[in-house]
């Protein structure tokens, strides 16, 4: 589906997102560590420290952390390069300390991924594999280069190099498997974030048009009698003053001027029967309305109830409620078929005692078979698997966002959603009573939702009587 013209959050600039204040923690809580275990070696464990030299980058730590906290603000967020120098100085401080500490005989080693890990999240891939390809560089380096640990009476602690090889090893797949891992994690919540503040956005957006169309029809309701009677009464004086013609100018003048304010009020509104007091409709109605945009674009979209032509529909339709929701998603859906059909869509309206479905296909396509288990997730143009949608329809530029943000909005209402192919779907080779489009099935895209009529329907009660006074809008 064609983007839908709501702004979403780009994933440039991600460092921008974290604090400064964020990584001080962090390496407050790894000073912490190192000094704990740097004591604990040499006055607990009897172990023979370069303790002097240790306390010395410790001690680096320490004067970054509180330089950074004097210098910046505490709501500093990093930039880029900012984001990268942080993390290579953290890099470095503990490859030095464990080359003074055993290496990679020091059980300690693993937290040399951390830098590769926290850069994953936050900056971008290229940041990412030059920091843990430094990082593999220098546990690469640590095998052979280190200060044995050794304890006060001079007996060596060193793993059998068959260990250290394996240390080695997993530490390396370690870093691209945590990395990745983490990163995928990420990406995939932000896209989620992105998409569902798309959607928020999209039904903002929808519930402005709708109270805006529900004043203007609520003014045209509450204007109508008056602009009427004016209408009446400069009628009357026309038939009254024909022998005064420079009043008579003035009286039609006043008539005319009546009938233009009818007009631009039934004009502003989006179908003229609009009103804050119709908060539900019968359902035809209200799938008229979602697709009323897209009718008139030169695909044929027709309306069915129970494989008949929907205007043929009686009083006895079900009245359901004209929430946002299903208008804005209906709508998403209806557009998406229209992008893609050869010559027509059709939409099919079904209920029982129990159930409400609607059905939106086309005669295009159909969804590709490397997407169809997907459909309904953000941003799945940036995954590489749309390939085949370019080859159908060059200018198509959607990511899925347009359907997830129908799936979502609907959902919200209680509807199941099925996506499928009208061929899959059995649509093909079956005999229909007429040849003409009014009477064929979808061979395209199909999307089926279904709700629970309990849900969906207005009740009895709220859809009939008089309607009073229209409410005050609330500020």
């Amino acid at each position: 589906m064609t983007d839908s013209g709501i702004p979403y959050i780009s994933t440039r600039g991600r460092s921008d997102w974290v604090r400064l204040r964020t990584l001080i923690y962090l390496r407050w809580l790894a000073i912490v560590g190192q000094l704990l275990a740097v004591l604990v070696a040499e006055f607990m464990l009897r172990i023979d420290l370069r303790l002097d030299i240790c306390l010395m980058l410790i001690g680096l730590s320490v004067a970054y952390n509180l330089g950074s906290m004097a210098i910046f603000p505490a709501n500093k967020r990093l930039g880029r390069r900012e984001a990268i120098f942080t993390l290579l100085f953290d890099l470095f401080q503990l490859a030095c300390l464990l080359y003074f500490t055993g290496g990679l005989n020091n059980p300690f080693a693993v937290l040399i991924m951390a830098p590769t890990v926290i850069s994953s999240t936050v900056l971008s891939l290229r940041a990412t594999v030059l920091i843990g390809a430094l990082t593999m560089c220098l546990l690469t380096a640590l095998i052979w280069l280190h200060q044995p640990l050794q304890t006060l009476d001079g007996s060596i602690l060193e793993m059998p190099q068959l260990l250290v090889y394996g240390m080695w090893t997993s530490l390396m797949i370690g870093v691209v498997f945590v990395s990745g891992y983490a990163r995928r994690v990420t990406q995939e919540t932000l896209s989620m974030s992105e998409a569902l503040t798309a959607t928020q956005l999209a039904l903002e957006r929808e519930q402005r048009l709708t109270a805006l169309g529900g004043v203007v029809a609520a003014a045209a309701h509450e204007l109508g009698t008056p602009l009427a009677t004016i209408k009446l009464v400069s009628s009357e004086l026309t038939s009254e003053l024909g022998d005064k013609p420079e009043l008579l100018e003035d009286v039609r003048l006043i008539g005319s001027q009546a009938d233009r304010c009818r007009e631009i009020l039934a004009g502003m509104g989006r179908r003229g029967k609009d009103d804050t007091h119709v908060k539900h409709a019968p359902i035809l109605a209200v799938v008229e309305e979602a697709a009323e945009p897209h009718i008139n674009r030169g695909i044929k979209v027709i309306f069915r109830a129970d494989g008949e032509i929907a205007s043929d529909i009686g009083l006895d339709q079900p009245e359901i409620f004209r929430q946002s929701e299903i208008i804005h998603g209906l709508r998403n859906l209806v557009q998406n078929a229209v992008d893609f059909a050869e010559t027509t869509v059709w939409i099919d309206i079904n209920w029982t005692d129990s159930q409400i479905s609607i059905t939106v296909g086309d005669d295009g396509q159909g969804y590709p078979a490397d997407l169809i288990g997907r459909i309904g997730d953000p941003f799945m143009r940036r995954r590489g698997s749309s390939r085949s949608i370019q080859k159908e329809r060059p200018g198509y530029s959607g990511m899925g966002l347009g359907l997830f943000i129908a799936k979502t909005l609907l959902e919200r209402t209680g509807a199941r959603l099925t996506f499928a192919n009208g061929r899959e779907a059995g649509a093909e080779g079956q005999q229909h009573r007429r040849d003409d489009d009014a009477y064929r099935r979808a061979t395209g895209a199909v999307v089926e939702l279904i709700w629970d009529r309990a849900v969906l329907e207005a009740k009895r009660e709220t859809t009939r009587g008089p309607l009073g006074l229209n409410e005050m809008i609330a500020e």
